[in-house]
């Protein structure tokens, strides 16, 4: 038996015993209990931490292991329901309540029920995570002089140089600031660059969670169309003079959820319309390290060819490593960046330092190149088998563009007239055993066709991808033979 379960199996029969004491009465002593279950005294220790953590004894050095007193009783549930009138309503100038709706955000982040594909996820599967790297990285970062102490607050100096190098040759580690990673970057580029009420441009569509942290810091999220190109450089500069929006949201690279690439005609006009606007561009480039390897050269940043500080740039280690590996940078130019500092010291004071530190050691191994090119090259493996089977499987959906980055595809839905078809397209799938990400959340105004998100990072293989689009096949052949129901008028 191994010795897990024995600590397991050890604390379960001395938590069925405890009853026979009083509390504060004196349990068997370790030798006692060694001989009496003929356990090792480590197992013994274990049981008893664990019955500890629990609350149910308490451990006194050198008397022993003792009941522990009885728990205060649970209190009735309280009565919170005065918060919805607080929260609801300010009494402030704000014209867009900051509510939070995370359903955009939490369809990508919980784990589907046991033996569905998850064709939902966001982040890479663990047999694509360079958990070895990590793991030998976390060690010798904390063995590191000082990896415990306090970091500086913009973050450690070696860490922004290189998140500078990567973002662009004209930036140093005076232009970045170290962050939780992307999601926490991206609120606190929102928070500092526009007030409450204001609109912020955003592509349309675009990442659900970017549309959330909008939302919760009362902003109002103003939908400016894409293309096969990115966004359309003629509708951005309508959307700047229709709404005085001072803050854009773009994904330049590889563009969540369809894909695109900002063409690069369109690159210094964005940035030109935003600069006429007086406006700032935040620029989220979190998929540069999911590039597939039939991409070709990548395009530089925007931030790499900023002289006037138009750009705030977002970028993140987490996306090509783990959730769990949540470090990424902000970086900006001018007078902005002290408010970005500001907001950052308020939120999280500053990034863990042991984390930074395994940052650190993991880029600058080898393994981490090695790690880039594996998952470029599986990455594309992945994009094309899925692309096959979906051809084959399901050639009445839609896929207007085939990313060279990125995790997922983009598919659209036959336009029934009624727009049923995508909540009963996830329902059904659900239901055949594979996960999917409904569009309507990417879209922060009415949507102009159903569509629905594949993604093919967060599968074990080729094989649950064939079997995940089997599934979906027959989902779908299910959605098209249910007859239209007619709500009543």
């Amino acid at each position: 038996m191994q010795e897990r379960s024995s600590v397991a199996e050890l604390a379960e029969v001395l938590r069925g015993e405890l009853n026979r004491y009083s509390p504060g009465e004196k349990l068997p002593s370790s030798r006692a209990l060694v001989e009496r279950f003929k356990a090792s005294p480590v197992t013994v220790s274990r049981a008893i931490a664990r019955l500890a953590a629990e609350g149910l004894v308490v451990t006194r050095p050198g008397s022993g292991a003792f009941r522990a007193e009885p728990l205060a009783p649970v209190r009735p549930p309280a009565d919170t329901s005065w918060q919805e009138v607080s929260l609801s309503g300010d009494g402030g100038p704000e014209v867009v309540p900051r509510t939070v709706d995370a359903s955009g955000l939490l369809v990508t982040l919980t784990p589907p029920p046991t033996g569905v594909v998850e064709f939902n996820g966001g982040y890479l599967h663990s047999s694509l995570q360079p958990e070895r790297a990590m793991a030998a990285a976390l060690a010798r970062a904390g063995r590191r002089p000082g990896a415990w102490s306090r970091p500086p607050t913009d973050g450690l100096t070696a860490l922004r140089a290189w998140f500078a190098r990567e973002i662009g040759p004209a930036l140093t580690a005076a232009d970045v600031l170290i962050t939780a990673g992307g999601q926490s970057a991206l609120a606190t580029a929102l928070r500092a660059l526009a007030q409450p009420g204001a609109p912020v441009l955003v592509e349309s569509p675009t990442y659900p969670g970017m549309l959330a942290t909008a939302r919760a810091a009362g902003l109002r999220p103003v939908p400016v169309p894409v293309d096969t190109d990115g966004i359309r450089p003629e509708l951005l500069a309508e959307a700047f003079r229709v709404t005085g929006a001072r803050v854009l949201v773009c994904q330049p690279l590889f563009q969540n959820p369809t894909g695109t690439v900002l063409a690069g005609t369109r690159r210094a006009e964005v940035v030109r319309i935003a600069r006429e606007a007086g406006a700032f561009v935040v620029e989220d480039d979190f998929a540069r390290n999911l590039a597939h390897d039939d991409a070709g050269p990548l395009p530089a940043s925007l931030a790499a060819d900023d002289p006037d500080g138009v750009v705030v740039h977002v970028c993140s280690l987490t996306k090509a490593t783990s959730p769990s590996f949540r470090v990424g940078a902000l970086a900006a130019r001018g007078p902005v960046l002290e408010r970005l500092r500001a907001i950052q010291v308020v939120d999280s004071l500053f990034v863990s330092r042991p984390l930074q530190e395994a940052a650190l050691e993991l880029v600058g191994s080898p393994a981490w190149g090695r790690h880039l090119r594996s998952v470029s090259a599986e990455l594309r493996t992945r994009r094309t088998a899925m692309i096959t089977a979906l051809r084959r499987e399901l050639p009445g959906l839609a896929l207007p563009h085939i990313p060279a980055g990125g995790g997922s595809l983009w598919l659209r839905l036959p336009d029934s007239g009624a727009g049923a078809d995508e909540s009963a397209m996830v329902a059904a799938a659900l239901r055949a055993g594979v996960a999917i990400a409904p569009g309507r959340p990417y879209f922060c105004a009415e949507p102009p066709a159903p569509h629905v998100r594949l993604s093919f990072v967060a599968v074990a293989g080729l094989a649950e991808i064939a079997e995940g689009v089997r599934r979906l096949c027959t989902a779908w052949e299910g959605v098209l033979d249910t007859p239209a129901v007619s709500l009543p008028s």
